[in-house]
């Protein structure tokens, strides 16, 4: 079951632990936690879970940006499809609203959205549905041990 407590405890190897951050209000879209942290909607660093064939894949991007399916079909060689409720919770463990890209199984490819690298602080959810980490744009890159870094949005 994902929780905040385990992606502090996740955290924890590099130090960023104190970095989680719960809400008393939802958070559960970009919408409502760009609003709870009053900030841009493009700094909610938002985590897609997509199935491309049969591998799990998900994708973190910044909150104002949408999946080009001709993008995302050309770099995975598949098209890509929402992973429903009961893949997303079999593939990570987690749930939609509170979807990160911390702790995810190795068998689960994890990128990084070009649309990140305009901010230098972003925000991915924590596991829950009130929950978001503030972390560098490097940071992020490093403690979600992303695969790499994909252009598969639109402009």
């Amino acid at each position: 079951m994902a929780s905040t407590a385990r992606v502090r405890e996740y955290l924890r190897r590099f130090g960023a632990e104190d970095r989680v951050i719960e809400f008393e209000v939802s958070s559960a879209t970009v919408s409502l936690a760009a609003e709870a942290l009053g900030c841009e909607e493009g700094r909610i660093a938002k985590t897609l879970s997509f199935m491309a064939g049969e591998q799990p894949v998900l994708i973190v991007a910044a909150g104002d940006r949408r999946v080009d399916n001709g993008k995302f079909k050309r770099t995975f060689g598949a098209k890509g499809r929402m992973m429903t409720a009961e893949q997303l919770e079999a593939f990570t463990g987690l749930h939609f609203g509170g979807v990160c890209p911390f702790d995810i199984p190795a068998d689960v490819g994890v990128y990084l959205d070009e649309s990140l690298r305009k901010w230098d602080v972003v925000y991915p959810a924590a596991g829950t549905e009130n929950s978001a980490v503030r972390l560098t744009v490097e940071e992020l890159e490093r403690y979600c041990l992303a695969r790499g870094w994909v252009d598969v949005c639109k402009e």
